[in-house]
């Protein structure tokens, strides 16, 4: 309950009114029967309320602490309330992210590696319990029937209650009757990728490459090996991570803009 309300020891302590050492040998399971007033108050400073008997509505669980059976350096546990993570290498250690020494071995490391780290920002850890639970419950179908044409490959990304957060549209077409004419090695068929969004506050969740990959799976159970695309910035990024590879030889993406009018 304390992780949940996202508050220390200490900030729990000076809500309710008892003391830090009384609540952290009641976390510990070292104050083995503490008085009911005691908890009550602690419950209640943290948002939560005591109840006897059968609750009127559904109660949520708990939060889980995923990191408790991880200690310090001194053999203690991390804050509850925080997000902890191990730290294998420079990249997993907020404070060396930006710093260049994260190219060098290991042996050359100008600081010795923390055993984990945890961000101290509410911001920070809100948006990254909100991008876990979205990765876990988001679904990926292709949507099929109704007004979608047969040869248009239509994929969403919903959350349970059907909100939509990514999409992808794609094409399926003859490269023969595309370029006019058939080059040595041509597929008889290809799916052209028209576009992959996802919105804004869903991004470096992998979401567009669980697009892709659904899209790929079923290009294959169809037949079709074969699909093109033109991207640009994090789009080149994404399609090279599911596969695709840049080639030459396709026409490139042109584009006409009105003429400029002269300055007045």
């Amino acid at each position: 309950m304390r992780r949940r309300a996202d508050l220390s020891q200490r900030q729990l302590a000076a809500r309710s009114g008892v003391p830090q050492p009384t609540l952290a040998r009641i976390e510990s399971g070292r104050a083995v029967d503490p008085r009911f007033r005691t908890v009550e108050r602690l419950v209640e400073a943290a948002g939560g309320q005591v109840v006897l008997g059968i609750p009127a509505g559904d109660v949520s669980e708990p939060a889980s602490v995923p990191h408790d059976d991880m200690r310090d350096e001194a053999g203690r546990r991390y804050p509850a309330h925080l997000d902890v993570w191990p730290v294998y290498e420079p990249r997993d250690w907020p404070g060396a992210w930006w710093a260049e020494w994260y190219r060098l071995p290991p042996e050359r490391y100008p600081l010795p590696l923390p055993p984990a780290a945890y961000e101290l920002n509410r911001r920070y850890r809100d948006n990254r319990r909100r991008g876990a639970e979205v990765q876990r419950t988001v679904q990926v179908r292709r949507i099929v029937g109704g007004d979608v044409p047969a040869t248009c490959w239509r994929y969403v990304a919903e959350l349970p209650d059907r909100t939509l957060v990514g999409e992808l549209r794609a094409h399926e077409r003859s490269p023969q009757l595309e370029y006019g004419q058939r080059f040595p090695g041509m597929p008889e068929r290809e799916v052209a990728l028209d576009g992959v969004l996802v919105e804004a506050r869903h991004r470096r969740l992998g979401l567009g490459r669980r697009l892709v990959t659904a899209l790929v799976t079923d290009m294959r159970a169809a037949g079709i090996d074969d699909a093109v695309a033109v991207a640009e910035g994090f789009g080149v990024d994404l399609l090279l991570a599911c596969g695709f590879e840049i080639e030459a030889r396709r026409p490139f993406a042109l584009r006409l803009s009105p003429p400029r009018r002269p300055a007045g």
